[in-house]
């Protein structure tokens, strides 16, 4: 019997995985529990709630602070989900096919567990602004972004600049719905939502094979996920920090959620933020991660 576009399509395929990842229980990180917890060690109780009620760039709380924060983060993060990767690696191959699609379901949790905290810290807003199960366009977009950004893709890059720019810009505290989901952001995200899903496929591979013996695929497992895991997360956190939102200096303030186009530019892409803000993402191809 022929299979639906929508299974046989890589884009879909990425986009239903994510989004029932982000529905898992303890996935949804609450930002301000979140800041105030993160932050308790390294600024006072008036920055704190600044940051809160703002943002961290607003509070005046510099990039090596948050760097630091971030990378506890990050440990922590990794620390879990290689050892719940390496759990469901001891049954072995009998239990192939319940350990594999539990473990990559769990495994894009924790990522989008360690976006949303990387996300708080260099001043993004709330991408889970209700207690519903919903899931909005435009959070599905930033997310797929921040995905890309983790597997090393410029047009990722790119993109996300251009969305914390207007965000800098406008001063608005939530995401660009329209950039986001009819805009020129919405044809990057698509394309990298279909490469993610064609990644991801070679990932469940390969986390299939790590757990084919018992024990032994606990060791690999646990470290397969260790390896991709963590420079992953280093690569989203080198990005957000590098863009002009985290700066202290940007302030939020009450507003409608930023609605405008972004203005086609043919600049080159760089890492440098400014040159961001300039990039054409449209002209952008996606790219295989550099080594």
């Amino acid at each position: 019997m022929k299979q639906g576009k929508g299974i046989e399509n890589p884009e879909s395929r990425f986009s239903a995985v994510l989004l029932a990842a982000a529905k898992l229980p303890g996935v949804r990180i609450n930002r301000e529990a979140y800041l105030r917890s993160a932050l308790a060690r390294h600024c006072s109780e008036d920055d704190i709630r600044r940051a809160i009620e703002e943002t961290p760039a607003a509070a005046g709380i510099t990039v090596e602070v948050l760097d630091k924060v971030a990378n506890d983060s990050i440990r922590y993060e990794t620390a879990k989900v290689s050892a719940l990767s390496a759990a469901a690696g001891i049954p072995g191959v009998l239990a192939l096919p319940a350990t594999v699609p539990a473990d990559v379901a769990q495994y894009f949790g924790h990522m989008v567990r360690i976006a949303q905290k990387l996300a708080y810290l260099y001043s993004w807003p709330d991408l889970f602004s209700d207690d519903g199960d919903d899931v909005d366009d435009a959070t599905m977009g930033v997310l797929t972004l921040f995905f890309g950004v983790m597997f090393g893709t410029q047009s990722a890059n790119a993109a996300v600049g251009k969305v914390a720019g207007m965000m800098a810009e406008q001063v608005a505290k939530k995401l660009p719905q329209k950039a986001l989901t009819q805009g020129v952001i919405y044809p990057i995200v698509k394309k990298v939502a279909a490469y993610l899903g064609v990644q991801m496929t070679k990932q469940t591979f390969a986390k299939s094979v790590s757990k084919a013996i018992p024990l032994v695929g606990a060791v690999v497992s646990g470290g397969l996920t260790l390896a991709t895991f963590l420079p992953m997360a280093r690569r989203l956190k080198r990005h957000l920090s590098s863009l002009p939102l985290a700066e202290p200096s940007h302030r939020l303030v009450d507003g409608e959620v930023v609605e405008g186009e972004v203005v086609e530019d043919h600049g080159p892409f760089t890492a440098a933020h400014a040159d961001q803000r300039d990039a054409d993402a449209t002209a952008i191809k996606l790219e295989e991660p550099q080594p």
